[in-house]
């Protein structure tokens, strides 16, 4: 899989992904659908440093998923 193409199903990839990484218990808060993929770039930023980072803190987390949260805002 390329995520460095910005489909749909990456899309859909990445976000099952943080879900996971993120321990995010409330999955609609990353519900892909809810996010312009024309936020990909950024969106993907955030992947790749959550796949980086082996321990990632609650503050991290929580600030992580704060930034997605915003983008999911600005998409709207």
């Amino acid at each position: 899989m390329n995520l460095n193409e910005a489909t749909g199903e990456n899309l859909n990839y990445i976000f099952s992904k943080l879900q996971e990484r993120l321990q995010v218990v409330n999955t609609a808060i990353l519900d892909p659908d809810n996010y312009n993929i024309q936020q990909y770039d950024d969106i993907k930023e955030i992947y790749d440093y959550v796949e980086g980072n082996d321990n990632i803190s609650v503050k991290e987390m929580d600030a992580l998923v704060s930034e997605l949260g915003r983008i999911k805002t600005q998409s709207s």
